[in-house]
């Protein structure tokens, strides 16, 4: 099977993702600044939320530079992280209008390590269709990044219930870490190793 229309359904989905969490952002109805003061924390779990979108559909572009067909598995692999973005702009909308307090910033923690749960498990697939000796598998190397964000988002969840604040900068540490597009792929495919 071709990755085409995986690739092609799961911009479509993250895009909506996208549309339903700026929908969610409410306008004031007083026409001076001040009145953008109370939706601070409403704006700064979307900007972080919107960040984390753009990096999972970045980095999932870039792995699929690197795939060459799915079968079954990989498209219920993919299902599956877009279930875990799907909840983003809930937990997103939960966490701003609450100040970032406790249970929100632990539900968002669990939303971001079902997440990178999931991508880890997508990636496994791939690398199981594509074999050990793949460009893929190569490229993938040791995922040291997606290590630390599986830990830094324990941690984060963990700490949500004390302390909330360290949380927030927790999963935003991980924003800041992958800010940068993921290189490994391009690096493989650009030098021409392996043509699995």
């Amino acid at each position: 099977m071709t990755k085409g229309r995986l690739e092609a359904f799961s911009d479509a989905v993250i895009a909506i993702i996208l549309t339903i969490m700026v929908l969610d952002l409410k306008v004031p109805h007083e026409p001076e600044f001040s009145a953008l003061r109370p939706l601070l924390p409403v704006m700064t779990s979307y900007i972080l939320s919107f960040i984390y979108l753009g990096i999972y559909w970045n980095n999932h572009h870039h792995l699929f530079q690197a795939v060459k067909h799915v079968r079954g598995g990989v498209l219920w692999a993919n299902m599956h992280l877009l279930f875990w973005l799907s909840l983003v702009p809930f937990v997103t909308s939960w966490m701003g209008e609450n100040s970032f307090a406790s249970a929100p910033m632990a539900a968002y923690g669990l939303v971001l390590l079902g997440a990178a749960i999931s991508y880890v498990i997508l990636v496994r697939a791939l690398l199981k269709n594509h074999g050990p000796d793949s460009t893929l598998a190569q490229a993938i190397g040791k995922d040291f990044k997606g290590k630390a964000s599986l830990i830094a988002y324990i941690l984060g969840v963990l700490l949500a219930m004390v302390a909330p604040a360290i949380s927030g900068l927790l999963y935003a540490a991980v924003a800041i870490l992958w800010l940068v597009p993921d290189r490994r792929i391009e690096r493989v495919l650009v030098d021409g190793h392996g043509e699995n």
